[in-house]
């Protein structure tokens, strides 16, 4: 096998792995959990402001 062949077979390995990755990224299964990842952000901002307003609260006391 010359070099072209190995440059062939590794584009043949990336293009499988590139299509394996934007199926598994596009799956169903896979939609809840990416959009709990992406919601965690507006979770935290919730928690942290829970927090300030009962240190507020019990400041007042």
């Amino acid at each position: 096998m010359d070099y072209g062949t190995y440059r062939g077979i590794l584009t043949l390995v990336i293009l499988v792995l590139f299509i394996v990755i934007v199926v598994w990224a596009y799956s169903k299964r896979s939609k809840n959990r990416f959009d709990s990842a992406a919601n965690a952000i507006f979770e935290d901002e919730k928690k942290h402001n829970n927090t300030l307003s009962n240190e507020e609260k019990e400041s007042e006391k």
